[in-house]
């Protein structure tokens, strides 16, 4: 019988076609015959190179098939017979369909080389390359993780080595750069027999260790300056990647790599311009060895997915790290720059901003001289993370800086601060604590507003965590505040810490406030019960009990130890609002630099003791009170009952008065006056030896 090619229109069915001779296993072995069907679709390279195996089983073709398309062949579709091409043309053995000199499935027409399943095999490895360099690119934050990213992706998978150049200054956002355009060699990554200078680095045949270019920034620092009209600007502002031997980059290589610098000739170098969302930011250059295959033309749009992944990375990259520099910096510009030195108590403290994906924070501490060389410990923490927290911690902190300024109970404090924190907005809550030491006193008023309480370490080397009432979170409203009167004997230590010292994924805020006092225990123990450990390195120790997993959130820290003053060290008395009163004054102050040794003091103290008490006794209407205080330094205290704070001024040569101020202000190591509840204080401090 004659074979002919049959028209889909006219096929015979399955049972009218002579059955094709059945194989050893009893199966009939039929080959699947090129269809001219325009809506085709071609088969696997694995399916065509069966096409020619006379041994097939159904089995395997319907398995086949099912696996290629997810469904079962029809078992009414008409089937070609095996051996015949299209238009009943035989197709050469050995040859599978769509191989060079072999027939395109849907068109019958000829392949062009290098269309066949290897290279079907070349595009798909490209798409899983892209795929995957493109994922380790965007799991970069910062730019350097960006770029590194681009480099381990590239070598040696696409590239033998990589150069990333990047703008020098980077614009951020829609800022405008100006002045010249400067690329600055960012990083450079190669093989390691490269790197080693392992291969013999032939300049002339243009092999890559001509290009000794280091992979520290620091030590190369390499600038090429783009010249307007350059032949690397034309490069860059064509955005798309050109290979080393297209003319426009045969002149912008040597512009971007200096003269001197060879690299591999042909289709071995590829130029990638990297273009963010407003400009070029950069270049990257790749580069392939000699004895490796060349770059091919589609390794172009590899390149230009890479270099556009990138650049759109960097630029987001240096907006984050812009805001990012921006939050720490508000929130560090409201923190202390640097803690007070009062009487009677030494301070140290730590602020730890939260993992890379929390940096904000609303953490706050400070410490506050108060009248009567007392103390105020602060440490609050505003709910969540954002801006927001670190502007509404510097509005609380700075009202807490008032509040104590009036000098008012620890108790009213929070109760002003929870007024505040209403007016700025039903949902901005806080947790703070706020403490008042008194070294005469030797004791401690703590009120607490929802935040985790205190640990106090004992000389010697006992910590216990304080008894304080937990209160309400400033912003609840409608809440009384409590504050207990503790002792605070010399030597101790107070901790005041935010929850992010001891609540984390990992543990629960009262299991991390035992860590930390069983931590504190520990390093007292170190010392000995006669000697307190050092206050920086206690915080340092602190700090290190944080593991991998404990930094979810900010964290603040202010450690007080207590000296204390000494009451052989304190002078005090009452003074009625009288004419003779400065003389006594100056008496009682002679008595007592005699009985403390420091007699050279008493011409100066006795006369900034007449000017100061001459004021307060001319406007007070109840007792004026006295007190010196020893020290490293000696202070010399004054307070009546007018609120009205004297101001420094420049007397006339006419005015009888307006000079005690002056005198003071000459003659004192310091001075100042503060507002109390009922007066006011002014203050004034001597060196002695």
């Amino acid at each position: 019988m004659t074979e002919h090619s049959i028209p889909d229109e006219g096929r015979q069915p399955r049972a009218a076609r002579p059955a094709a001779p059945a194989d050893p296993r009893g199966a009939q072995a039929r080959a699947p015959k090129a269809r001219d069907t325009p809506g085709a679709v071609a088969l696997p390279a694995q399916a065509q190179a069966r096409a020619g195996d006379s041994t097939a089983s159904p089995s395997d073709e319907h398995s086949q098939s099912s696996g290629a398309f997810g469904q079962q062949p029809d078992p009414h579709r008409p089937r070609p017979d095996q051996g015949a091409g299209q238009g009943g043309q035989d197709i050469p053995d050995g040859v599978p369909p769509g191989a060079p000199g072999g027939e395109e499935r849907r068109t019958g027409q000829p392949r062009p080389p290098g269309s066949g399943p290897a290279a079907m095999r070349r595009d798909g490895d490209r798409l899983r390359f892209v795929g995957a360099a493109t994922r380790r690119i965007a799991r970069g934050i910062d730019l350097d993780e960006i770029v590194m990213g681009l480099c381990r992706a590239t070598v040696p998978t696409f590239s033998d080595a990589i150069l990333v150049y990047l703008r020098d200054p980077l614009p951020v956002g829609e800022e405008r750069p100006s002045g010249a355009l400067i690329l600055r060699l960012r990083r450079t990554d190669r093989l390691r027999s490269i790197e080693e200078g392992t291969e013999d680095p032939d300049t002339e045949s243009g092999t890559l260790p001509a290009l000794q270019v280091q992979t520290d920034l620091v030590t190369t620092a390499e600038l090429c300056e783009v010249l307007p009209g350059g032949a690397l600007a034309e490069v860059l502002r064509g955005v798309r990647p050109v290979f080393a031997d297209a003319p426009a980059a045969r002149a912008a290589l040597p512009e971007l790599l200096g003269e001197g610098r060879a690299v591999p000739s042909g289709q071995r170098t590829i130029l990638a311009p990297l273009r963010g969302r407003r400009r070029v930011i950069g270049a990257a250059v790749f580069l392939r060895r000699p004895d490796r295959h060349a770059f091919e033309a589609d390794d172009l749009l590899v390149a230009a997915q890479l270099a556009t992944h990138s650049a759109l990375g960097i630029d987001k990259a240096v907006l984050y790290g812009r805001e990012a520099y921006i939050a720490d910096e508000l929130q560090r510009t409201m923190l202390p720059e640097t803690l007070p030195r009062p009487t009677g108590v030494r301070l140290a403290s730590r602020y730890l901003p939260a993992a890379e994906t929390a940096r904000v924070g609303g953490d706050w501490y400070d410490a506050i001289p108060l009248p009567g060389s007392r103390v105020a410990l602060v440490v609050g923490d505003v709910m969540g993370h954002s801006m927001t927290s670190a502007a509404i911690m510097g509005q609380l902190r700075t009202t807490a800086q008032t509040l104590a300024g009036l000098d008012l109970p620890p108790q009213e404090v929070l109760h002003h601060l929870d007024e505040q924190a209403q007016r700025l907005g039903s949902d901005r809550m806080a947790t703070c604590l706020y403490a008042v030491y008194d070294p005469v006193a030797h004791r401690i008023t703590i009120a607490n507003a929802g935040h985790p309480p205190p640990v106090l370490l004992h000389l010697g080397g006992r910590a216990e965590v304080l008894r304080v009432p937990p209160g309400a979170p400033i912003g609840v409203g409608g809440v009384d505040f409590e504050a207990v009167e503790l002792d605070a004997p010399a030597g101790a230590t107070l901790l005041l810490y935010t929850d992010g010292l001891v609540e984390s994924r990992l543990r629960d805020v009262w299991t991390g406030i035992e860590q930390l006092r069983e931590r504190l225990a520990a390093t007292a123990q170190l010392t000995g019960p006669d000697h307190p450990p050092p206050l920086e390195a206690l915080c340092d120790d602190v700090l290190d009990m944080l593991g991998p997993g404990d930094r979810d959130d900010d964290i603040a820290l202010l450690a007080a130890r207590f000296d204390g003053i000494a009451p052989s060290d304190v002078a005090y008395w009452y003074l009625e609002p009288e004419d003779a009163t400065p003389s006594r004054a100056r008496r009682l102050a002679r008595s007592a630099l005699e009985r403390w040794g420091l007699e050279e003091l008493n011409d100066s103290v006795e006369l900034l003791v007449s000017e100061v008490v001459t004021n307060a006794v001319r406007y007070a209407t109840r007792p004026v009170t006295l007190r010196l205080l020893r020290t490293d330094v000696l202070r010399c205290e004054v307070g009546d009952d007018v609120p009205q704070l004297p101001r420094l001024r420049q007397a006339r040569a006419t005015d009888e008065g307006g000079r005690g101020l002056y005198l003071v202000n000459k003659l004192a190591r310091r001075w100042g006056a503060t507002r109390l509840s009922t007066g006011k204080v002014v203050w004034f401090e001597l060196n002695h030896g």
